[in-house]
């Protein structure tokens, strides 16, 4: 009876609410789908055959390649997302030193606060959220001075989908909702893992023992704060509060049939490449290979001599035919086409700038919702400084995003034409902001016209 107690009390310190546990496989996928390589390959994505030996399965797994169409997407998003560092002001905490320290090194591990954004916005797009916890490390110190001189400060620390079993969201009187119970693996070992929970007056870490599943020992804490410091940073919203909307949900569904799709393309070569041998168990075919010499018996039978089945392939165009397909179907559902093609396609201009405008909406609300939880982290660090937020995160809301080529060609087919010059002197202030002619003339104050007036 006690160690049924027991294994009940670790069933319930590791188990996840209904939503961790119906979206639990998916949260994997993605995972497995943005990481690539080894991950997925563990997944075991491919579709096996029937009577497929293990073995065989195996060996598939190891040689079909990964185009891996969700990283390129997301590092895609994050290249345009943080091209330009976000405007940061403090107000009346501009030249703290703690604030100082925290931009430098937001999560005690090196990262600076531009750093651990990126991660925010990267893992965000996985998964549609993650989870952000600022946290202060309890010491006696009676002063904020005190904890400076000891270097305690507050510190950010991110946590994927998969980490956080349970969340627990209450209506405040003011209408809001507020997080009022979170859990968390924040610890994971071979044999060993922590599951910390906070409330709004405790914090609670439990070590389990996941080979006996046993609890080790339990801590308990006092949440000086009187609330969770917890954030939920989304990358796109969904109806379900606490769950995001990944931006390759749909984009790896993609990406596993390409996955299948090249393992066809590699049975297919292989079989076509390397003929099967049909011979009798007499026939002595150790080591049959392209060039090889098999031996056979002096009085074997005409009818029993061995043959090679050949393989029709026939159909690797095809296949490859499909691949490209799904490819353009990524490049429409992700809005990437113009911008991630490496080769010139036929669309019109004002397809592709349709496209561009496109993805610049998406980049910008992945913008707005990283810009909403950097000051949901900046009003908690504030409230461990026991100081009011004062400041304004503004990240960029325009991520120019343009066919300049076809802009430059555009306008000079316009200055060919007109012979006003009025509009000819506005393009050339169009063609000489496209072409940042200041920073150009900066640079080598030798071409620099000493005549002639600027057009205003």
């Amino acid at each position: 009876m006690a160690d049924l107690t027991l294994q009940n009390a670790y069933l319930q310190a590791v188990a996840g609410n209904e939503i961790y546990n119906r979206y639990q496989d998916r949260w994997q996928f993605l995972l497995d789908s943005y990481q690539g390589g080894d991950s997925y390959r563990q997944g075991a994505y491919l579709q096996r055959y029937a009577l497929e030996s293990d073995r065989d399965y195996q060996m598939r797994l190891a040689n079909v390649p990964l185009s891996n169409e969700c990283r390129s997407v997301v590092q895609l998003y994050i290249a345009y997302l943080f091209r330009t560092s976000p405007d940061r002001e403090f107000g009346q905490l501009e030249n703290d030193a703690t604030i100082a320290d925290i931009l430098e090194d937001a999560d005690k591990d090196g990262r600076s606060m531009d750093a651990f954004m990126r991660d925010v916005a990267t893992w965000s797009s996985v998964f549609g959220h993650v989870w952000i916890c600022v946290a202060q490390p309890k010491t006696q110190a009676a002063t904020l001075a005190a904890q400076q001189a000891l270097n305690v400060r507050p510190y950010v620390s991110v946590y994927v989908p998969l980490a956080v079993l349970d969340w627990t969201w209450q209506q405040q009187p003011d209408g809001s909702y507020a997080l009022s119970y979170i859990k968390v693996l924040e610890e994971i070992n071979t044999n060993m893992s922590v599951v910390v929970e906070w409330r709004s007056d405790s914090i609670t870490r439990t070590m389990v023992d996941n080979e006996r599943k046993m609890i080790m020992n339990t801590q308990v804490l006092v949440n000086e704060l009187g609330r969770l410091p917890w954030i939920c940073a989304y990358a796109e919203r969904s109806p379900v509060r606490g769950v995001g909307q990944s931006l390759i949900d749909d984009i790896a569904d993609q990406q596993r049939m390409i996955y299948n799709e090249l393992a066809e393309v590699y049975d297919s070569i292989r079989l076509d490449t390397h003929p099967s041998l049909v011979a009798p168990e007499s026939v002595d075919t150790t080591g049959a290979a392209a060039g090889q010499v098999i031996t056979i018996p002096e009085n074997l039978p005409a009818d029993k001599n061995p043959y090679v089945l050949q393989f029709q392939g026939g159909q690797i165009d095809k296949i490859y035919a499909s691949i490209e397909q799904r490819r353009n179907m990524i490049d429409r559902m992700a809005n990437v086409g113009s911008a991630r093609g490496t080769e010139s396609k036929e669309m019109s201009g004002i397809a592709m700038s349709v496209e561009f405008q496109l993805l610049n909406a998406r980049i910008g609300t992945i913008a707005k919702n990283m810009e909403l939880t950097e000051e949901q982290i900046w009003q908690e660090v504030c409230a461990y400084l026991q100081q009011p937020w004062t400041g304004s995160i503004d990240y960029p809301e325009d991520f120019a995003i343009r066919n300049i080529d076809n802009e430059l060609d555009q306008l000079a087919k316009m200055r060919a034409l007109t012979t006003r010059p009025e509009v000819q002197q506005a393009i050339d202030y169009r063609l000489a902001e496209m072409l940042d002619i200041e920073s150009i003339e900066a640079e080598n104050p030798q071409y620099v016209e000493t005549s002639g007036a600027e057009p205003e």
